[in-house]
């Protein structure tokens, strides 16, 4: 039997290494580059919602993630005005309802365990400080160009995964379009790990806790079996940069004082829990139009080089290992056409990938409402009961 071409990765982050772990299940090879040289711990926190710790379960990654993770027992919504307590939509019945577990975890841990599994597997070969600068594709498959040591190599495929990020390389030489560039949102997100030794109580329950305010808001949940405390605080501001560095995820230290002065008009509480970080990195959001289609012959995108999320659902992870397990389904289907698969692949995820977008910029945008228009909303949330707020997210989490 002729071995199998293998399917070529760009990205080692949740995505593409969900995509190897998934093609590795139906039995296919991959080979993930991943540009940085080690698999750092960097990030913050992150939801895994049932939709996606349903896969990571049958990937047999989350057992290695529950001591690490919390899950939380009900989301609580407040007014970052006062503290008022507007709702809570409960979470402690989401294996029941949805078939899996809601937990938040750091996004390191969920990285290594990744990692730790993706190199059990003899079927994935992951190449680290390997960038990928070019990509060729005909009828028997694609060649990519990467950067190793200071040196270009060369490796070929069945087909090229895209999954690089917002930035993505694999997107802007396939879609090649001007207007196709990222572009900054006007929100940019700031985040701190704070230890919990010192913090009150009230922050270190096993609570996700979501505060609304005037075009800002708050979140915070505690990690790692409460030893610390996730804080993100995500704003609207008129920030314009143009330097490559501006669009990490994680390596830019932002100014407190600006944040400090951002949140002064909100409750004690709130501020203290701001107050207590030393260190936030500055998160710029940025975004990217949506897509019809994600593939190109035996080319194809995942995760934020499709469909960058902005955080306001928390499902950019989530998203991501959609995408991986519909890719391994519609390669199992399509076992020697990869272009087809991959064609599938995208007519299977953009529609609904493109619906999570959208409503995460809606739900941005009505938390961060100000005036009467605040005032309906918090109205509004008073008087549904949990289980309606609950039963709001059955489209999103019962997949």
């Amino acid at each position: 039997m002729t071995p199998q071409q293998p399917f070529v990765i760009a990205g080692g982050g949740v995505g593409g290494l969900t995509a190897a772990l998934a093609l590795a299940q139906i039995g296919r090879p991959s080979l993930l580059f991943e540009r940085a040289s080690a698999f750092r711990e960097v990030g913050a926190g992150l939801q895994l919602s049932p939709n996606a710790s349903r896969i990571l379960r049958k990937l047999g990654v989350l057992d290695a993630l529950m001591d690490l993770a919390v899950a939380p027992k009900y989301v609580r919504l407040r007014r970052g005005a006062d503290g008022a307590d507007l709702a809570r939509v409960p979470f402690d019945d989401a294996e029941k309802r949805w078939g899996a577990p809601y937990l938040v975890v750091h996004r390191a841990d969920l990285l290594a365990a990744l990692v730790d599994r993706a190199r059990s597997e003899n079927l994935i070969t992951i190449s680290n400080d390997s960038a990928l600068t070019g990509f060729i594709q005909d009828e028997k498959g694609v060649a990519v160009t990467y950067r190793f040591d200071g040196e270009f190599r060369r490796a070929s495929g069945a087909a090229l995964i895209g999954a690089d990020g917002v930035r993505s390389m694999t997107r802007t030489r396939l879609i090649q379009g001007v207007a196709d560039q990222p572009a900054y949102t006007g929100h940019t997100a700031w985040r701190t790990i704070l230890p919990a030794a010192g913090l009150p109580e009230a922050f270190l329950r096993p609570v996700a806790n979501l505060w609304f305010g005037e075009r800002a808001h708050l979140v915070h949940y505690p990690l790692r079996g409460g030893s610390i405390v996730n804080v993100v605080a995500l704003v609207e501001d008129a920030w314009r940069g143009e330097a490559e560095s501006d669009m990490e995820f994680w390596d830019n230290e932002g100014d407190r004082r600006f944040l400090m002065n951002r949140f002064k008009d909100w409750c004690g509480e709130a501020r203290e829990l701001i107050g207590a970080g030393e260190t936030w990195l500055r998160w710029p959001l940025f975004d990217r139009p949506p897509l019809d289609s994600w593939s190109r012959g035996r080319v194809a995108l995942l995760g934020d080089a499709a469909h960058p999320m902005l955080p306001y659902l928390a499902q950019g992870a989530a998203q991501a290992i959609e995408d991986a397990a519909a890719l391994a389904a519609a390669v199992a289907a399509n076992e020697h056409d990869p272009a087809a698969a991959l064609s599938q692949y995208s007519a299977a995820r953009a529609a609904r990938a493109r619906r999570v977008q959208e409503a995460a910029r809606a739900q941005g945008q009505i938390y961060h409402l100000a005036g009467f228009k605040a005032f309906a909303r918090d109205a509004a949330l008073r008087l549904s009961t949990p289980g309606l707020l609950r039963g709001r997210q059955d489209w999103l989490y019962a997949q």
